[in-house]
């Protein structure tokens, strides 16, 4: 049986909520305004952002986002261990990926949550969250 994941994407800038679980930031960058004491998330996964080449090129661009979403995730590709750890936060319960851009719509977080959810079932995954 292949687990269900419920797997969120927020703004850093957003108050926590009860219902966000683990929340892990997939910025490369630390968000503007935030101090390190004021920390409101789990982790910090800088392995699961775009590439600086790649988030520069981007730029938040919503006319490049088509063409980022593929080229980040061939990026993710290449990453299989970053895929397999947030998998395994999200086989726990729920994960909540936070990211400071501005556009709710055309960001990391939603390309990374779209990732996961149609990896989460691929048979490595499922023999490495059976091993935990």
């Amino acid at each position: 049986m292949t687990p269900h994941f419920r797997i969120l994407t927020k703004r850093i800038y957003d108050p926590p909520a009860p219902d966000d679980g683990c929340r892990v930031l997939v910025d490369r960058l630390w968000p503007r305004g935030i101090a390190k004491a004021d920390t409101s998330w789990n982790e910090w996964d800088k392995q699961a952002a775009p590439s600086t080449e790649l988030r520069r090129w981007f730029n938040h661009d919503p006319a490049k986002w088509e063409d980022f979403r593929k080229r980040y995730t061939e990026e993710l590709e290449q990453s299989p261990e970053t895929t397999r750890h947030l998998l395994s936060l999200a086989s726990h319960g729920t994960l909540t990926l936070l990211y400071a851009a501005r556009d709710t719509e055309h960001n990391e977080a939603a390309v990374l949550r779209d990732y996961l959810l149609a990896h989460a079932d691929s048979p490595c995954n499922q023999k490495q969250n059976k091993a935990q």
